[in-house]
């Protein structure tokens, strides 16, 4: 008994190591060449997969929570130098009619002009720049312009890069990375209820996925 026992147990035990090596083997083909190490990343003009693309933004309700929306609909350009990054530079252009927070009647409030008025302020434009400082070997912020209602005013963003490598289902060279932002909306002139409890500043999260544009 003992014997069929270790016997049965050392066949699940390898079969176990079997599949994450398979598991293992198959991550390297699906993603060749994949590294995080940003000084290895390809340099040049990418595109936003939008397929894999989230803007999301937050911002204080009450003091009961954080409310959380996103964008649906927005584009964005990088030129990326990752020998001398702070020579890169990235451009983002948001429809602001693509505002979604799973409420649509609310949605179509925010979208009047007691908020952010789309129909004469139709687009947010964030665009860096200039370098500001490296906080670790992947992660660095950038200054920045973002237009927003019909201002604009400095925004920082701190990107933090996840790692490059050619994508299968694409087939192109990729690059991902993430991004915060943060903001007082009353800046922009969008300062409804914010002396009710309604927050005054706006979080911005991105998270992307750009493709060679060679």
């Amino acid at each position: 008994m003992t014997s069929r026992f270790f016997s049965n147990n050392v066949g699940r035990f390898s079969l176990i190591f079997a599949c994450v090596a398979f598991l293992a083997s198959c991550d390297r083909l699906l993603t060749p060449g994949q590294t995080t190490d940003i000084a290895e990343l390809r340099s040049g003009a990418y595109t936003l997969d939008t397929d894999h693309a989230a803007l999301l933004f937050k911002i204080n309700h009450l003091g009961f929570s954080t409310f959380v929306g996103r964008f649906t609909d927005f584009d964005a350009t990088l030129d990326f130098d990752p020998e001398n990054i702070e020579n890169s530079s990235m451009e983002v252009i948001v429809e602001m009619a693509s505002i979604n927070v799973n409420i649509p009647e609310f949605e179509e409030e925010l979208r009047g002009d007691n908020w952010l008025d789309v129909e004469a302020f139709p687009q947010a434009v964030y665009r860096t720049t200039s370098f500001v400082e490296s906080i670790d070997e992947n992660t660095f912020i950038f200054a920045g312009d973002l237009t927003f209602h019909g201002v604009t005013k400095p925004v920082n963003l701190e990107i933090t890069f996840h790692g490059g490598g050619r994508n299968f289902l694409t087939r192109s060279y990729t690059l991902g990375f993430s991004a915060e932002a943060s903001f007082l909306r009353s800046d922009f002139g969008v300062d409804r209820f914010t002396s009710f409890g309604v927050g005054d500043e706006i979080t911005l999260e991105i998270h992307v996925e750009f493709m060679d544009a060679s």
